[in-house]
């Protein structure tokens, strides 16, 4: 069995220290605007705590593709992979089926019912 899920990383300016005269109550300093982000998605074997994840720039189906593409040569020849994952629009898109079809007796997603606070581990 495998866990799996997806964060996004986003940097929206940058901290920084100054030194400003003491007669100065309040100063403000405008930052210049950012937007860098990362997608990642990361999976972890209950079994062994084997963890596998893809840096991107987006979450779409093609991405996540690629990521089953690359979490399948990670897996044991001698066990079917079974992945637990939520309910995203891209985990149930339709590019996904051959993938889906031509390793479905190795591979099958197991997908959370929605909001069950029951089954999270903390």
């Amino acid at each position: 069995m495998w866990g799996l899920d997806e964060c996004h990383f986003q940097q929206h300016g940058t901290r920084c220290r100054m030194w400003v005269p003491p007669e100065i109550k309040d100063p403000v300093l405008l930052h210049a605007p950012t937007r860098k982000s990362v997608a990642c998605f990361g999976s972890v074997s209950l079994s062994s705590g084997k963890f596998v994840r893809v840096l991107g720039d987006k979450f779409d189906a093609l991405t996540f593709e690629a990521f089953l593409r690359k979490l399948l040569r990670h897996r044991s020849h001698a066990k079917r992979m079974v992945i637990v994952l939520d309910n995203a629009r891209y985990h149930l898109a339709r590019l996904l089926e051959p993938l889906l079809r031509r390793y479905r007796n190795v591979m099958s997603l197991l997908f959370l019912p929605p909001y069950s606070l029951q089954l999270a581990p903390i």
